[in-house]
């Protein structure tokens, strides 16, 4: 058992707190096919950042990227099937008091919110999502503004990631990082600069003090 104290914790939604990874793959791998483009890379760079990051990585420079992204952003609210809480993400988030947790995701606030009501989860107020800023992830601002939203510095918050643009994101803005076993291979994980690596919120307990919060780790 590892022991950890923080100011809160800063989560990533997808492949953290639900699955969406066959509903973003699905969207994604058709998405590529109708635009000549392997599928299985696509997915993979999608992973994590937000979508028009990955859709001005792939297509040229003349293609109407606001329309494209509204494209893909329409099919992912559409396609629900199989969004679902990962194991223990209820429970963890039932233990943490609300000043003291935030989501940084690299959906919109509209996507976002869709997939939180259809997991059942709450919405939290200060969540950050691509809509608020300028800059996705892996640059530090998703998380930086989620920290500076509880009213704390990022440095003494601890960020749950799952993909390596969030984990780059989480260490830019000066947190430690606890990363997921969800989506992707361990070595991806450690390459990006996780402080912890976990399966999921299972293995992850916290309790709280006036001086914050003591977070317990059980690696695999």
């Amino acid at each position: 058992m590892i022991a950890i104290r923080c100011s809160a914790l800063l989560f990533d939604l997808d492949g953290v707190l639900i699955d969406s990874t066959p509903a973003v793959a699905r969207v994604w791998q058709r998405w590529a096919v109708e635009r000549g483009l392997d599928p299985e890379t696509v997915v993979r760079m999608a992973h994590g950042r937000p979508s028009r990051t990955t859709i001005r990585k792939l297509l040229p420079n003349d293609i109407d990227i606001d329309r494209e992204d509204r494209e893909v952003e329409r099919r992912e609210m559409e396609d629900l099937d199989g969004v679902v809480l990962l194991p223990g993400a209820r429970q963890l988030l039932n233990i943490l008091p609300p000043q003291r947790w935030n989501i940084a995701t690299s959906c919109t606030r509209p996507l976002a919110e869709v997939r939180l009501r259809a997991a059942g989860l709450p919405i939290p107020k200060t969540m950050i999502t691509s809509s608020d800023v300028e800059m996705g992830k892996p640059d530090p601002e998703p998380y930086l503004k989620a920290a500076a939203k509880l009213g704390f510095a990022a440095s003494d918050c601890i960020v749950v990631e799952d993909a390596p643009a969030g984990i780059r994101a989480g260490k830019a803005a000066g947190a430690r990082v606890i990363a997921f076993l969800t989506t992707m291979i361990r070595r991806d994980l450690e390459d990006a600069g996780a402080d912890w690596i976990v399966q999921n919120c299972a293995d992850v307990a916290a309790c709280h003090d006036d001086g914050g919060l003591q977070v317990k780790l059980s690696p695999p």
